[in-house]
């Protein structure tokens, strides 16, 4: 897991190209100026997607990508994620291969996303994103997923 803010991208230098790549999106894209949906960079490697949502006051199904890093970033809004090694959870409570995606059980710790600060999620690290701070609140999010497998 890698958490950080969009000031300091000159310090992930040598990190996995497509991860930078999708560090640099967030940094140097107007979001206000794009619509809700899926934009593609470099085909199924390397896409995005937009969404608008309003946040809520648990997720209790931490969920983890086999291929992707998942790249999460607060356009508007502020909340809480769940985070966690792979290896912590204690079941699998629904597979979506199609999608690559696979939810869980198992205990995590929480870290605040808002402003300029980003998580990205490796294959090992489990996440349980959209928790509120307080009372739920509408967020608008942008998604990078980078394939690493």
């Amino acid at each position: 897991m890698l958490y950080g803010t969009t000031k300091h991208l000159e310090s992930y230098q040598g990190i996995h190209p497509g991860v930078m790549k999708g560090l640099e999106i967030l940094r140097d894209t107007d979001f206000s100026k794009l619509e809700d949906g899926r934009y593609e960079v470099d085909g199924e490697d390397l896409f995005f997607f937009i969404q608008s949502y309003v946040n809520k006051p648990t997720n209790d199904t931490p969920e983890a990508h086999k291929k992707y890093v998942d790249i999460q970033y607060l356009i508007s809004g502020r909340e809480q994620m769940g985070v966690a090694p792979l290896e912590d959870m204690v079941e699998v409570v629904e597979a979506r291969p199609e999608g690559d995606i696979w939810l869980h059980h198992g205990p995590t710790d929480k870290i605040l996303v808002t402003g300029d600060r980003f998580v990205a999620f490796w294959p090992e690290d489990a996440h349980a994103p959209g928790i509120a701070v307080d009372d739920p609140e509408p967020c608008r999010k942008c998604v990078v997923k980078v394939r690493v497998k």
